[in-house]
């Protein structure tokens, strides 16, 4: 007789029991506290329109570029997956959702030990109620489970917003987004509830090949004429106001480099006119781009919107698959970033400016202790964002706290921030996090470092308040 599947009430929790012990006093005090989602890519629409997530390849395979490419790793391709291609010529996507669902079954063990499995595994039992762990014998049955239960209307997004106890999510959103679906979700009572984020990267990189395209979107969007470095700027800064006035906390920027350094301006319209034309090379790209995060955090000063940074990684490392299927794809590759030579000119600019507000994010972890706790340990303005993407695991939340804590304090970090498409998995991430500060901070209580109710107090700011505050709209 098969055993029924459960997950562990003490899982992720420290080994050592008398440290698991304390840990557990810690969490519990935590684990009910609501989610604050501020660095999210759920698409405001679905919330908007409460939809539903369909059978179970399109909930956890398709749209999820953490599981994909572990799958491709062994040597599935993404059509495979689901995945459809923009080339006329390419492989044509798998549309069997349930063949598509069975290969993730069958590979199941492919993810022992990876923070997907967890995140999963807290998916399929704590909210989807699954009781048999997946297997090429079980894909079937989970399947058909799985599609019934996601038709159900208490598993449309709307009210699993409210069963995950979120209480605010921050969408990321084009500066040319009409923020049409935004408002309609404030006129329902959802407008501090669900709120977007500036993303203007396409707009920064004048070698891109749709930059002209997203510059006249961007005169469209802000009817203001952009056909100077100027006219950008002012458009940019109306967008961002209309974010603000949209319930907008911050902007994001994913850029390769952390390089700020600003331009003269006669230089920067002199790139900005070439750009117009054609592409411009690499060189001038990149200080345009470095040149702009120094006028984003100009513009801060004036609107509010918290500033995210988080350089470092190769975006459509493989050339093939983004011909082949586009961004996001499992292809986006972590490199080597240098964060204190690099914000010397904006931090030197604005860094003492009780207005500006920056969050440094990395998937550099040997720069935690080198470089960014320093400065985060130093400047007002600046906190350390929670381990991000690749980092966002037990282990890398481990050596996180390890590597910043006696240098920044626990004070000087946004607290956890999630970085998810995936919805279901909102609650699973933060419930990780939740352990692994409480594992952390029990140590500290064992080796009579902290009290616990000093423990429990900076396991509560952790999770909810000090997001909740490195998020806030500024005060008049």
């Amino acid at each position: 007789m098969a055993t029924t599947w459960s997950l562990h009430a003490d899982r992720a929790l420290p080994a050592e029991p008398g440290q698991r012990g304390v840990a557990r006093e810690i969490y519990a005090q935590i684990a009910p506290l609501p989610l604050v989602s501020m660095h999210g890519h759920i698409d405001v629409e679905h919330i908007r329109d409460n939809a539903a997530f369909g059978d179970p390849a399109e909930l956890f395979v398709i749209p999820d570029h953490y599981l994909r490419r572990m799958l491709v790793s062994q040597g599935y391709g993404n059509h495979e997956l689901g995945a459809a291609s923009r080339d006329a010529g390419g492989p044509a996507a798998e549309t069997d959702h349930r063949l598509i669902w069975r290969r993730f079954c069958e590979n199941w063990k492919l993810f022992r030990g990876t923070p997907t499995r967890y995140w999963l595994e807290h998916e399929l039992v704590e909210i989807f109620g699954v009781t048999t762990e997946p297997s090429a014998e079980t894909a079937d049955e989970i399947f058909d489970q799985l599609t019934e239960t996601l038709a159900l209307p208490e598993f449309h997004i709307r009210p699993l917003f409210d069963r995950f106890n979120i209480e605010i999510l921050s969408t990321t959103d084009a500066p040319q987004s009409d923020l049409a679906a935004h408002a309609a979700l404030a006129a329902e009572g959802w407008g501090e509830r669900v709120v977007p984020t500036f993303r203007p990267d396409a707009l920064f990189y004048p070698d891109r090949a749709h930059w002209r395209d997203g510059i006249r979107s961007l005169a469209e969007a802000s009817g203001i004429d952009v056909g100077d470095y100027a006219g950008f700027l002012e458009a940019l800064r109306q967008r961002r106001f209309a974010f603000a006035a949209a319930g907008g906390r911050a902007s994001d920027h994913g850029h390769l480099l952390a390089e700020t350094a600003p331009l003269e301006a006669a230089d920067a319209q002199r790139i900005f006119d070439a750009a117009l034309r054609a592409p411009v090379d690499a060189t001038d790209a990149t200080a345009f781009a470095a040149n702009m995060l120094f006028e984003t955090a100009r513009m801060s000063l004036d609107d509010g919107l918290v500033m995210q940074l988080h350089p470092g990684v190769q975006r459509d490392y493989s050339h093939a698959e983004f011909e082949r299927f586009g961004s996001d794809q499992g292809f986006d590759i972590p490199t080597q970033t240098e964060f204190t030579r690099a914000l010397r000119p904006l931090l030197g600019a604005f860094g003492h400016d009780p207005r500006f507000r920056m969050i440094l994010f990395t998937v550099d972890e040997t720069v935690f202790s080198r470089e960014l706790a320093p400065l985060a340990g130093a400047f007002p303005s600046v906190r350390l964002g929670a381990p991000w993407w690749f980092l966002d695991s037990p282990g890398g939340m481990a050596r996180f706290r390890e590597l910043t804590t006696e240098t920044a304090g626990f004070y000087n970090t946004s607290g956890f921030v999630d970085d998810t498409r995936a919805f279901a998995s909102i609650p699973a991430r933060h419930d990780l996090a939740r352990r692994m500060d409480a594992g952390f901070l029990a140590k500290l209580v064992i080796e009579h470092r902290l009290g616990l109710d000093e423990a429990i107090e900076t396991a509560i700011d952790l999770s909810y308040t000090l997001p909740l505050q490195s998020y806030a709209r500024p005060t008049a």
